[in-house]
């Protein structure tokens, strides 16, 4: 594979999103497993342009990871979800993979393969509360439970599944996607984000190669930027969202909306897009989408020449505070963004042959992922007292 830069794998996001876009909504109606989408994502190299220039990859950073992210999610935000953990799951192949991994693993997502996560599970205590163990078995492991929110699993290459060892330690497992016991459903059911199937993955004594078994908790044992870079996707999911709802509210309203009889009885206006309370709501919302996108590439700035580990506590600090910025702020304006859009339609834009609401349902769904008041309580600590975040995978 040659080396890309930039602009090339940006250029190549906005051909896929110009791809997808205009089916988004009939894939959001049908909420059914996007084959074709992802196989065309996987074989354009794009889950490899974060992977190590010595490893074959691009060699790129957050700032493209970043740009990459939102152009797919203001097309589709479930396809520009579905790669979130293979990033992630690079980013601790970089920072924790042994030689052996590196080899093992990355060679293959240069040429196209795709890592989904197997990470969250339900009806523990609270999310990090794990019940699926890896277990001993001759001298290998095998691997046990029962695993949901497994974005991208279904079309995926590899696993990356997380457990207790004996000793109660988290671990990361890497498995093949077709390793016999491994069963992943379509039992997904979320009000959005319908077409990333985050649906349940059971592990049902699957048997794991000692030598891809990674020893996760040692992350956190020091700074860390890997929760970071997971979350900057996260937020660039929701600036997409913004993005992609007004694009397509100032689409309607320009060709579809009537204007307020009112105004045109008083001879003030022909047309929706000339009404000066739409011209007035647009604006307020195309400035607080600009603002989220602006405030997410500064974020990705900050983490682009960070070490995924860097020896200066206050440097991960600062990178974590930064994404935390960008994603609870996103968050809010993609929520505030796909709920307005109705006032600037008017009632023909509720019809559900155009699937205008899916940008809230999408938005709403995702922006609970993780509680955007915690951050704001982190950012608050950080700017008060010099308070660092938390060292965990959520900021």
């Amino acid at each position: 594979m040659t080396r890309r830069t930039h602009a090339q794998v940006v250029a190549t996001a906005e051909a896929f999103a110009d791809a997808v876009r205009f089916s988004a909504a009939d894939r959001d109606r049908a909420g059914a497993v996007p084959r074709a989408e992802a196989a065309q994502f996987d074989d354009l190299g794009l889950p490899a342009i974060t992977v190590p220039a010595e490893d074959g990859g691009d060699g790129l950073g957050a700032r493209t990871l970043a740009e990459v992210i939102r152009i797919i999610a203001a097309a589709d935000p479930a396809l520009a979800q579905i790669p979130q953990g293979h990033y992630l799951a690079v980013d601790i192949l970089r920072l924790l993979g042994t030689s052996q991994q590196r080899t093992r693993i990355l060679p293959a997502v240069v040429n196209g393969a795709r890592i989904a996560p197997v990470l969250a599970e339900r009806g523990g205590h609270h999310a990090q509360d794990l019940k699926t163990r890896l277990v001993a078995d001759g001298t290998g492991w095998r691997i046990e439970g029962v695993k949901y929110y497994c974005t991208g699993a279904i079309t995926s290459h590899w696993l990356t599944a997380s457990a207790l060892d004996p000793d109660g330690r988290l671990v990361l497992a890497f498995v093949e996607r077709d390793t016999p016991g491994v069963t992943i459903d379509e039992d997904w059911a979320a009000m959005g984000q319908r077409s990333t199937v985050s649906g349940t993955t059971t592990l049902d004594g699957v048997v794991v190669d000692p030598d891809l078994v990674v020893p996760y908790w040692t992350a956190f044992e020091r700074p860390q930027l890997l929760g970071a870079r997971a979350q900057l996707v996260h937020a660039s999911i929701e600036a997409g969202i913004a993005e992609g709802a007004l694009a397509e509210a100032a689409e309607f309203v320009r060709t579809r909306s009537r204007p307020f009889f009112e105004a045109v009885r008083h001879g003030q206006i022909n047309a929706a897009s000339e009404d000066p309370h739409i011209l007035l709501r647009f604006g307020e919302l195309a400035t607080r989408t600009r603002a989220a996108i602006q405030l997410l590439r500064w974020a990705a700035d900050e983490l682009e020449n960070a070490e995924l580990a860097p020896s200066d506590p206050n440097t991960a600090a600062h990178g974590s505070i930064a994404v935390a910025q960008a994603k609870a702020f996103a968050s809010e304006v993609a929520v505030d963004v796909a709920s307005q859009i109705f006032a600037l339609t008017g009632a023909s834009g509720t019809d559900r042959r155009y699937d205008l609401d899916r940008h809230w349902r999408n938005a709403r769904t995702h922006s609970v992922h993780d509680p955007v008041d915690w951050k704001y309580h982190h950012i608050g600590a950080w700017e008060l007292a010099g308070v660092p975040p938390p060292n965990h995978g959520q900021i």
